[in-house]
């Protein structure tokens, strides 16, 4: 069953930060057509009924090509024993052959429990696939920050403060990044989309949980010149992609902390290549 779509009926605003990383600037002003986007991202019973219906294999999941001296797979967070350069992000990431949507933390791990966590170890092939599947599309990164800030307004979707009356807002990392997570609500790692607060639109999971993909080339800042509308190509050929090409990744996930990735604000935008499938991206569709 898809997700439930909630109307947008679009409008102007103020797009992007100049308050914490580079890549957030220009403000500049932008105005967003009418579109509708689903209520929270693409869950795993929900992706599994997408390769159910069509034998979709996703990226993760294909041989790599022979340059390559790896085995199919994806990337996964491991935590690390203790403190570690921040800077060195291979400090808590491994490719882990076999990981997948199925097995997303790799073999010996499944999806048992989890049909209503967010879907991840999906590229943007694979998200693309599922959009166009659903007879939908992946929004641009104005729709997807317009549609999380309910139109524009403060740092976080629920205001300016990151915990409003000390109450925990979304699934962000807990603790001291990378090695001790007390888990947000008794979750560390993905949790059931819902299970914190919805945007002032009722738009569930917009910050932390998972990145999500979205259909915007990234630029190491906002290009003024791009067009408004949705791309006339959103959706990438299905099984293809170009690992010379960085979407626009937004809404940060539950790795998220402030002293290595604030980002879990909807102005936060982040490059990630096609072809990458990692343990904490995940995407919802739109359609209009």
């Amino acid at each position: 069953m898809l997700t439930e779509l909630v109307d947008i009926s679009g409008g102007t605003f103020r797009m992007g930060s100049t308050s914490f990383y580079p890549e957030e600037a220009p403000i500049h002003t932008v105005t967003v057509a009418p579109f509708a986007i689903e209520r929270h991202p693409v869950t795993n019973g929900q992706f599994g009924e997408f390769v159910a219906a069509t034998g979709y294999v996703t990226v993760a999941e294909q041989d790599l090509d022979p340059g390559y001296d790896a085995e199919p797979g994806g990337l996964v967070f491991t935590p690390t024993a203790g403190p570690v350069d921040l800077r060195d992000w291979r400090q808590w990431w491994r490719w882990v052959p076999g990981a997948s949507w199925r097995y997303p933390l790799g073999p010996g791990s499944d999806l048992a429990g989890r049909d209503d966590h967010p879907v991840v170890q999906v590229a943007y092939p694979d998200a693309a696939a599922y959009a166009r599947w659903a007879g939908r599309r992946l929004p641009t990164e104005a729709e997807w920050e317009y549609a999380a800030r309910a139109g524009g307004r403060g740092t976080y979707p629920w205001g300016e403060e990151e915990k409003p009356g000390g109450a925990l807002m979304a699934n962000t990392w807990q603790g001291a990044f990378p090695y001790r997570n007390d888990g947000a609500l008794g979750w560390a790692g993905t949790s059931p989309v819902g299970t914190f607060p919805p945007n002032e639109w009722g738009l569930l999971d917009m910050i932390g949980n998972v990145w999500e993909w979205t259909a915007t080339e990234f630029s190491p800042h906002h290009r003024l010149q791009d067009g408004l509308a949705p791309p006339k190509s959103c959706c990438a050929p299905a099984g293809a992609a170009d690992p010379a090409v960085s979407q626009t990744l937004k809404g940060g996930s539950h790795l998220c902390a402030p002293e290595y990735c604030h980002r879990y604000r909807a102005t936060a935008r982040s490059p990630q290549s096609q072809d990458t499938a990692t343990s904490h991206i995940g995407f919802r569709c739109v359609a209009g």
